[in-house]
């Protein structure tokens, strides 16, 4: 049996803000239990729901010396679906009405919690073999391994593992002021460890000090050693190539399934999507107040409303591509100039466009299992998740060639009968208009090669059973190592 440790900000079903969460509470449950003892620890936030916050259990607590005072540190423990959830709990750091929010106090935040992980560690009555670090908010254990705990014999023998879910969010920050909160020397703020640019970076002292690297796709663990996706970091990812894996998310299929899902007013599964799709096209049509037309091409989009995701392409292009007989339907929210881009379609076109600026677990099911296709032209993507919960629900996805959409839909070849979908490879509102309206063309003019690419779609398998698999072997290399 091999002990694995989750080391992460966030995690469902108790804390979530991104895909990161839906990682961190989904992978342990699809390693094989039989060999691999996996558990998650995670910050025990005042924002976590107060009915999940009752359901944990005190299992320790002591006080550690953290920034010349001695600071309390409680662990607390929750089992969920087999697997051990432990909370550090500190309502200095851990209050507030949501987990993130302002920079500064992020990184004193997480650098305690590192800290107290760790620290916590040998009253647990677990020793994990491998430690599992997950984006910059844990990026200083690894270094913690090496340097404040390495004379233990405890931790030793561990290995860590630090994956990258997006390059962008680094922790940085003033040389002093990082110094400071992490309690390093002098020694590790140099160019070739946690100094980047005249700053101190938390991320890239995990990169520097794991003893592996993942990404969450094998074409962004390509991409971010290049200086476009690298962000000032590819130089020392082109270094440590041989250490880095790409292994793509996968997503929860008992939480996606269209045939149960309880969102849905009709239920279907790949043979049966021809009866059950219309109807929840019909239903949504009505809810978003859309003209209410079966043959009318529905997309749809699921997102955060960001320059990341590609939104200036269909800036440039939108008024032209309204033009066109389709519907549109985008959930999200982000910067406000997109918010208000929408609305002001959604205005100007009411039975075309529909805005629905929130976010809704339940509308969320609906729009993808009622669109007909799911719009993501982003700028990058390490991996993804609309994509395969769009493939899943036998909505075809029209993407950019990056990241993990890349990897993960295949774009169709009408003389072959193969593909999964449609994407374009630059980045440019014409190509993407292109795209879609190839789309359009194969949705109205080729309905059976339509519903035969839906069924290819449904039939791909990205839950996490492969996914964990590569895990796994990971896992067992750097214990065997």
């Amino acid at each position: 049996m091999k002990n694995i440790l989750f080391l992460a900000s966030e995690a469902v079903p108790f804390i979530k803000t991104g895909g990161l969460a839906d990682v961190c509470g989904s992978l342990p449950k699809a390693l094989d239990p039989g060999y691999f003892d996996c558990r998650v620890m995670i910050p025990k936030y005042m924002c976590i729901p107060e009915e999940k916050r009752n359901e944990l259990k005190y299992k320790t607590h002591f006080y550690m010396d953290y920034l010349g005072q001695s600071r309390y540190v409680g662990v607390l423990e929750k089992e969920v679906d087999g697997i051990l959830y432990y909370f550090i709990d500190n309502e200095y750091y851990f209050s507030g009405n949501r987990p993130y929010g302002n920079w500064y106090w992020d990184l004193e935040k997480f650098c305690f919690f590192c800290y107290a992980a760790l620290s916590a560690l040998p009253l647990l009555d677990f020793h994990p073999d491998v430690l599992h670090c997950h984006d910059w908010q844990t990026g200083l254990a690894p270094v913690l391994l090496k340097d404040r705990f390495a004379g233990s014999e405890f931790f030793r023998s561990i290995r860590s593992v630090f994956t990258i879910h997006n390059l962008r969010f680094q922790g940085v920050w003033d040389i002093k002021t990082i110094k400071r909160f992490t309690e390093l020397s002098d020694y590790y703020f140099t160019p070739d460890k946690l100094e980047c640019d005249r700053n101190g970076n938390l991320l890239k002292g995990g990169l520097v000090y794991a003893d592996a690297i993942t990404t969450v796709s094998k074409t962004y663990a390509k991409e971010i050693q290049y200086p476009f996706f690298g962000e000032g970091l590819e130089g020392l990812l082109q270094a440590r190539d041989h250490d880095l894996r790409g292994i793509v998310n996968g997503i929860d299929y008992e939480e996606w399934n269209p045939k149960r899902d309880p969102f849905l007013p009709a239920n279907y599964d790949s043979a049966s999507f021809r009866t059950g799709k219309p109807e929840v096209k019909k239903a949504l049509q009505e809810e978003l107040g859309l003209e209410v037309d079966p043959n009318c091409m529905l997309i749809g989009m699921v997102s955060r409303l960001t320059d990341q995701k590609g939104l200036d392409l269909l800036v440039r292009v939108f008024d032209e591509i309204c033009q066109d007989k389709i519907q549109f339907v985008v959930l999200g929210t982000g910067e406000d100039g997109y918010e208000n881009f929408f609305r002001h379609y959604a205005w100007k076109y009411p039975k075309k466009v529909s805005a629905q600026i929130y976010y809704s677990e339940e509308k969320s099911h609906k729009i993808y299992a009622g669109c007909d296709a799911l719009l993501m032209p982003s700028l990058f993507e390490p991996c993804g998740l609309s994509q395969l919960i769009a493939l899943r629900y036998g909505t075809v996805p029209i993407v950019r060639e990056t990241g993990g959409l890349k990897d993960t839909v295949e774009p169709y070849n009408e003389y072959e009968g193969k593909g999964t979908g449609f994407s374009f490879a630059n980045y440019n509102a014409h190509e993407m208009m292109a795209s879609i309206r190839y789309a359009e063309q194969v949705y109205y003019d080729h309905r059976e090669a339509w519903e035969e690419m839906i069924a290819r779609g449904m039939e791909q398998d990205y839950s996490w059973k492969s996914s964990a698999l590569q895990y796994q072997e990971l896992y067992d290399w750097l214990v065997e190592r």
